[in-house]
């Protein structure tokens, strides 16, 4: 497996017209999106990257909605993702709309997401499938300057790992958009042949207790907890 971080710098567009078929592609994410939004509470929204902060999240029940990003038109906060300008625990969800495909360090970016992100909060991250129609422009020499194959593609099982490394519990993982060139990406290929889609989406959670508890540590919290109630108990034959 290659490693996450590269010193090849990468140039995210400035919006979803800057990839060919991308108006395709913003319209078939925030399709998948739309009925995510409104399961989502709290103060804060985060958009990280100009392409996060075109999508459309109105119906979205934050409505403190912040896109930062380093320069572009539609950006509240200018700042460097991988040093975001916010306290820890602060941030009840955060958009990574292909973010992660233009990071020199996704593993850094994510660590710092992670840093802001309150417990319990949500994170959404799409990316381009390489094992897709799409994907496979990046094997055509003269396709892999271009946008989007100069991209980075991670397969979603990569950046389940990722996840599960920080404690994120994956709530969905969906892969649509089968022909890059139509707008709805093919209904009947999106239903049929999901895994040939050429965008994909994962929400998770930011959860703080192991989410599978090992042995060990359930012993352990047990025989604390016996400890801790005998001490209560002697505490109370006191005069």
């Amino acid at each position: 497996m290659k490693p996450a971080q590269t010193l090849e710098k990468l140039t995210s567009p400035n919006s979803w017209a800057g990839l060919p078929w991308g108006e395709y592609y913003r319209e078939a994410l925030e399709q998948q999106l739309q009925p995510w939004w409104p399961k989502m509470f709290g103060f804060h929204l985060l958009k990280i990257g100009n392409l996060s902060a075109e999508l459309d999240s109105e119906k979205c029940a934050i409505s403190h909605q912040v896109n930062v990003g380093l320069a572009g038109e539609n950006l509240h906060v200018q700042a460097d993702p991988y040093q975001l300008p916010f306290a820890a625990k602060s941030v009840d969800a955060c958009l990574l709309s292909h973010t992660l495909s233009y990071a020199d360090d996704p593993h850094r970016m994510l660590r710092e997401v992670d840093r802001v992100m309150i417990d319990d909060g949500w994170l959404v991250i799409s990316s381009f499938n390489p094992f897709s129609l799409l994907g496979l422009g990046k094997l055509i020499p003269r396709l892999r300057k271009r946008q989007p194959y100069v991209s980075r593609m991670y397969t979603q099982m990569r950046l389940l790992d990722w996840l599960s490394l920080l404690n994120y519990e994956v709530l969905d993982q969906t892969r649509f958009h089968v022909l890059p060139w139509r707008r709805k990406g093919g209904p009947f290929l999106s239903t049929h042949l999901p895994a040939l889609g050429c965008m994909s989406v994962i929400v998770a959670r930011k959860r703080t207790l192991p989410l599978t508890p090992t042995p060990m540590k359930v012993g352990a919290r047990k025989h604390s907890l016996s400890r801790a109630v005998g001490a209560t108990k002697s505490y109370r034959k006191l005069p």
